[in-house]
């Protein structure tokens, strides 16, 4: 009975499903975060009778058909780049980018990651790095005894000395991508470009294609838990029905056995 196979199909993709939602839901907090989308397509379709195929000697042919799904598949999950709210820390070396774009990070292995999280720090040579100490692209430093550090719209790093005087010493860089849902998740708010995601296009903050940025800010997840909630409760549900499909194939099946 094709019942089984098919509705085991269907609590499969849920299964995803609810996966997905529950990785939303746990990064809920996480600055930076873009919510995941499971996707999903029906599989091949069994022919009994093909539409279209004639029907009498007349030349009829059939209106309709039949054909017989195979149940359901998942196809992908989607990462969802709306922007997210921007919370005020006050911590002049936390930018929020407001718009398109996403930071780049130099790795030790000379390899380039991609970010919407932007809580830097300052290194111990004055040097601008994420949380886990590696350089911000382009590579900035200011001088380890700078009283104020500013950085504007357009992403230039400003750095005011004790004596008063304030210098320019650098401007953040910004990336985007042709496709930036093709981007692979690296773990530690990272992405890596792929082939899917097209090569990185660079530019300023505030150009023409990309956001502009703001100090003092975080670009929060863009994660909304009563949406979430809502996803998982259909999920839920989805599965249930499923699975009382497989229980109900399961009884014709068994008064079918019991026919003598």
């Amino acid at each position: 009975m094709r019942a089984l196979s098919i509705a085991a199909t269907g609590m499969e993709a849920q299964q995803t499903n609810v996966e997905v939602i529950s990785n939303n839901i746990a990064n809920v907090s996480t600055t930076g975060f873009k919510r995941g989308m499971a996707e999903f397509e029906d599989l091949l379709y069994q022919d009994v009778t093909r539409v279209g195929t004639q029907s009498s000697e007349q030349g009829t042919i059939l209106p309709t058909g039949m054909q017989l799904g195979l149940g359901v598949r998942s196809s992908g999950v989607t990462r969802v780049s709306t922007q997210g709210s921007l919370t005020e820390t006050g911590n002049q070396l936390d930018v929020a980018i407001n718009g398109e774009g996403y930071f780049g990070i130099k790795l030790p292995t000379g390899d380039i990651v991609y970010t919407r999280d932007g809580t830097f720090k300052e290194s111990p040579t004055g040097q601008i790095v994420n949380n886990e100490g590696y350089p911000v692209m382009p590579g900035i430093s200011v001088a380890t005894n700078a009283t104020a550090i500013t950085i504007n719209a357009a992403g230039q790093v400003i750095q005011t000395l004790a004596s008063g005087k304030q210098t320019t010493v650098g401007q953040l860089q910004l990336f985007t991508f042709p496709n930036e849902a093709g981007l692979e998740a690296q773990g530690g708010n990272d992405l890596m470009q792929t082939d899917a995601s097209g090569q990185p296009v660079p530019g300023a903050p505030g150009s023409p294609g990309f956001g502009s940025v703001q100090q003092g800010y975080v670009e929060s997840s863009n994660v909304n838990v009563v949406q979430e909630m809502t996803n998982l409760i259909s999920a839920q549900r989805a599965y249930e029905m499923n699975s009382k499909v497989i229980e109900a194939a399961d009884q014709m099946m068994q008064t079918t056995n019991q026919i003598r």
